[in-house]
């Protein structure tokens, strides 16, 4: 599935993690000031806008949908979770704190970019493959974030069969709900005819 090119691939992989560590570990050491971590995030959706959205000629319209289905999608699911007490967030007075929802919208931007990083170095760009790769890095990097919070006290799972603090369950739920808005943003770019590397 991967050219020739594995270093460029790696390379990238690499970076991804290191983002995610920084992330998390952040999140981590702020994590009973809430409001701080929020507008943090914010500023960071409002810096990706800009360079994709508003500066370029060719506007990334798909980038903002996307965020914007991810984050409601992910304050959903973690309105349910909590309610049902499947985990439970720490050292914050709110039940969820608020920069959840952003934290969600950045994830989408982050596996989209990642994405669109790595298909150029794909031997075979064809759908099939750009979701077996989608699914690979749902499954993996969500999860990954995940355990450095969830090891540095941020937040629980009280779900059953668990890696290093996430539950299968965990997995699955992240997997379905970044899919559900692959698949959204898919049948977008089919029917409006958008040309995108990671959907179309």
């Amino acid at each position: 599935m991967i050219s020739n090119n594995k270093k460029a691939f790696a390379k990238e992989l690499v970076k991804a993690f290191i983002k995610l560590i920084v992330a998390g570990v952040l999140i981590g050491i702020l994590k009973k000031y809430d409001l701080i971590i929020a507008i943090i995030l914010v500023l960071k959706i409002i810096q990706n806008c800009y360079k994709e959205i508003i500066k370029p000629k060719e506007k990334n319209w798909l980038l903002l949908a996307g965020m914007l289905l991810t984050g409601f999608g992910g304050i959903v699911g973690e309105t349910w979770g909590v309610t049902n007490g499947f985990w439970e967030y720490h050292e914050v007075s709110r039940i969820i704190p608020l920069w959840v929802p952003f934290a969600w919208m950045l994830a989408f931007h982050y596996l989209y970019k990642l994405e669109r990083n790595l298909i150029p170095y794909l031997k075979h760009q064809t759908q099939k493959n750009k979701i077996i790769l989608a699914i690979i890095l749902a499954l993996i990097l969500p999860a990954f974030g995940e355990v450095i919070t969830i090891q540095l006290g941020v937040w629980t799972y009280y779900w059953p069969y668990q890696i290093l603090g996430v539950p299968l369950y965990a997995f699955l739920c992240l997997l379905f709900v970044h899919m559900l808005v692959y698949v959204i943003l898919h049948y977008i770019c089919k029917k409006y005819k958008i040309s995108d590397i990671v959907y179309n």
